[in-house]
């Protein structure tokens, strides 16, 4: 089939693409800019590319498949619409996509796309389709020639309830994207059940206060019994987290932090029940590098390490804290500046106080504006809230060598780090900026 995805720039929208490329289709796409998610497109897998769009570029395709983010009013849909073309969104694309598969789908508030990227590399003759981009096969997806695949499943719209799961693997259950559940935490603790109860084979963070209290067979981690001995490791001069889980012995796993430790856990006991020989499992857990835009080091020398992170929840981004304040003693650096791009007017609202708790711990604290996401502006007074710290108010940053530039609304250097620990939060463009990607 020749099949067009609009907002194919998108990392979930692209790894689509990408797999249905694999399957052997021909794909074509469009966004509102060019990226380097775009350029791999056009550049592996033949896609043609239309920035931005263009009505005519779903002329003769098949199936038009779009993200969530695009509205009826683009030009594409309504001509695809025109034409009578079958379309569909990302959400309800996975049914068909994913209905002939082995899906091992990984959900989760936090740590999904890790524990993913972990689980692919157990699973190493699997397909994987996973939200961020592994730094072990270079992409946000791997194509294999059989029917298993490693899914990231998201809850965000519930869309986890159409990937076909034979085995889940749940990391956690936290509120979150609750706008999509209009605030009703009963339909979204039910979602969550749901998504379960699909699956043949669950796995699951048994000390998580939902998912303790479910009544269903499930591969049951207890973090706080069976995982211990942990500690923090360098290997190569790269972060590890080093544990022991149950009786199977020790392991070590690239990233620093608890949290590290109980998704490479599910990992694991995922594999073991597929079949996996355990010391197998130990030299696959070695391949994990990690995964783009989490705990991602950019810049590393004796006098600086910039790490970009994609963390934009306070429970994300203080579990990021504390392993960075472990780092910081292990490379003998004296402070943590932190520079943080709020992500949606909702989740800075409903998280506020989380936030401002979650940066206990840092030096200095840059906040940028905050990234929309297409949400309508709301007055936040965020120098307010953060007033008891030491607090930088800009406009964007960007980087230049190993130096961090803060500037504001006219593009000026209002301060500049240099040395320690600087660390970027956001779900937004700040991963561009941070790495001076954005002029």
């Amino acid at each position: 089939m020749k099949i067009h995805f609009i907002g194919i720039g998108g990392i979930g929208i692209s790894a689509l693409a990408k797999f249905m490329a694999g399957d052997g289709h021909t794909i074509s796409g469009s966004d509102i800019r060019q990226s380097e998610i775009t350029d791999e497109l056009a550049l592996k897998f033949g896609a043609k590319i239309t920035i931005p769009h263009h009505g005519d570029a779903v002329d003769g395709v098949d199936m038009v498949i779009h993200s969530a983010a695009v509205r009826k009013n683009n030009p594409e849909y309504i001509r695809a619409k025109e034409l009578g073309i079958p379309i569909y969104a990302r959400k309800e694309a996975l049914k068909f996509i994913l209905k002939q598969k082995k899906v091992y789908a990984v959900g989760g508030a936090h740590g999904k796309s890790t524990t993913s990227a972990m689980l692919a590399e157990l699973l190493p003759k699997s397909n994987a389709i996973i939200g961020a981009i592994s730094k072990a096969f270079y992409s946000n997806v791997r194509i294999a020639p059989n029917d298993e695949v490693v899914f990231e499943a998201d809850e965000s719209d519930a869309s986890f309830l159409n990937c076909n799961p034979y085995m889940a693997i749940v990391t956690n259950v936290e509120p979150e994207h609750m706008e999509y559940y209009e605030y009703d935490l009963s339909r979204f603790y039910a979602a969550y059940e749901s998504f379960l109860k699909l699956a043949q084979v669950r796995v699951i963070n048994a000390e998580d206060p939902f998912l303790s209290k479910l009544d269903m067979e499930s591969i049951k981690l207890y973090p706080s019994k069976d995982i211990d001995k942990l500690e923090y490791v360098l290997i190569d001069g790269e972060p590890h987290t080093r544990f022991n889980l149950r009786d199977f012995g020790e392991f070590d796993v690239f990233g620093l932090g608890a949290h590290i430790a109980i998704d490479a856990s599910l990992a694991i006991l995922a594999a073991l029940h597929e079949g996996v020989d355990i010391e197998q499992i130990r030299d696959y857990l070695k391949n994990y590098k990690g995964i783009k835009k989490r705990f991602d080091i950019i810049e590393n020398s004796n006098k600086c390490v910039i790490i970009d992170d994609y963390g934009h929840h306070p429970t994300e981004i203080k579990a990021t804290m504390d392993a960075l304040s472990q780092y910081a003693k292990m490379r003998g650096f004296n402070k943590i500046r932190a520079v943080w791009q709020p992500h949606k007017y909702s989740r800075t609202i409903d998280n506020l106080q989380g936030f401002v708790e979650c940066f206990e711990g840092a030096d200095e604290l840059v906040i940028l504006p905050i990234w929309s996401a297409g949400e309508v502006e709301v007055p936040i007074d965020l120098k307010g809230a953060f007033s008891g710290f030491n607090l930088t108010m800009a406009e964007r940053v960007t980087k230049e060598g190993g130096v961090v530039k803060v500037l504001d609304l006219n593009g000026q250097t209002i301060k500049q780090f240099e040395s320690d620990l600087i660390v970027a939060f956001g779900a937004g463009d700040i991963t561009y900026q941070i790495r001076g990607l954005k002029k």
